[in-house]
């Protein structure tokens, strides 16, 4: 059985901030999938490591994390990210669901947001 790791999940966000992707990738399983409803989703790691290094429409930024829940493979995160998009500075709010296979890498990811795109 899958077990859900809280300290895979903050040093996700950490490496997010620290632009260290390599880092970022380590953490996924090859089959991952990421959705972030209103937007397409994404579907293994070649499309995942795309978006991160290409199509990411948020940069120069920092995670605030307010909580992290775990139960059985499923962690999740609620917190502020402030950063820029575009030319425009952008704070505001999330939620993220983190989903581990027997492996103990993240095999589904899934974003909340009141923006349009993240």
């Amino acid at each position: 059985m899958a077990t859900a790791d809280t300290e895979a999940v903050r040093a996700y966000y950490e490496s997010i901030d620290a632009d260290d992707y390599e880092s970022v990738f380590s953490l996924f399983a090859d089959d991952v999938t990421y959705e972030r409803p209103g937007q397409s989703n994404l579907s293994g790691m070649d499309e995942f490591r795309e978006f991160y290094l290409e199509d990411r429409p948020l940069e120069d930024g920092d995670h605030e994390i307010h909580d992290v829940v775990a139960e059985g493979d499923t962690v999740a995160v609620r917190g502020e990210f402030a950063g820029t998009q575009g030319d425009e500075a952008v704070s505001f709010g999330f939620a993220d669901f983190h989903r581990f296979d027997e492996g103990g890498q993240i095999t589904e990811r899934w974003t909340y947001t009141d923006r349009d795109e993240v």
